[in-house]
This record gives C-alpha cells, sequence and structure tokens, in this order.
C-alpha cells in the first residue's frame, strides 16, 4: 500500500474554466502527480491540491504553474 503525498499551492491569475483546466494540465504532467483539483476562485488567488506518489519540489510546481501562465503566491 503506497502512500500518497498532499501538496496544496495558492495559485495567481486565474478567472475561468480554461484557466484552472491550464494550470490542470501541468501540474499533472510532474512526475508521480495523480491527481490536481483546482477550487477555482475567479480573479482572486485559487487553491490547488495536488496528490502525488512522493513530495514534490516546489520549484518544479512553480514552473509548472508558470508554463501555464499563472503565479503561485
Amino acid at each position: 500500500m503506497s502512500q500518497s503525498t498532499v501538496t496544496e499551492v495558492t495559485v495567481a491569475g486565474m478567472t475561468c474554466g480554461h484557466c484552472s483546466a491550464s494550470v490542470t494540465e501541468e501540474l499533472s504532467a510532474l512526475p508521480g502527480v495523480t491527481d490536481v483539483v483546482v477550487d477555482l476562485h475567479p480573479g482572486e488567488d485559487s487553491p490547488v491540491t495536488i496528490t502525488s506518489e512522493a513530495p514534490l519540489d516546489p520549484a518544479a510546481v512553480a514552473s509548472a504553474v508558470e508554463e501555464a501562465g499563472y503565479s503561485v503566491r
């Protein structure tokens, strides 16, 4: 039985479903990520919960979010 790791970040700049889909796609591409849940708050900071098989490198998470066009707070 494997243990999952949950990482929570706050993403700034998302305003719509397409925004959250872009962030989800980029974060899901990180090695070991099994689930991404975006709680979209249009025009505000939005919490994002990432479930992975092992702890994630914060720099890799920030880079993936930036690749989608947004920033981690």
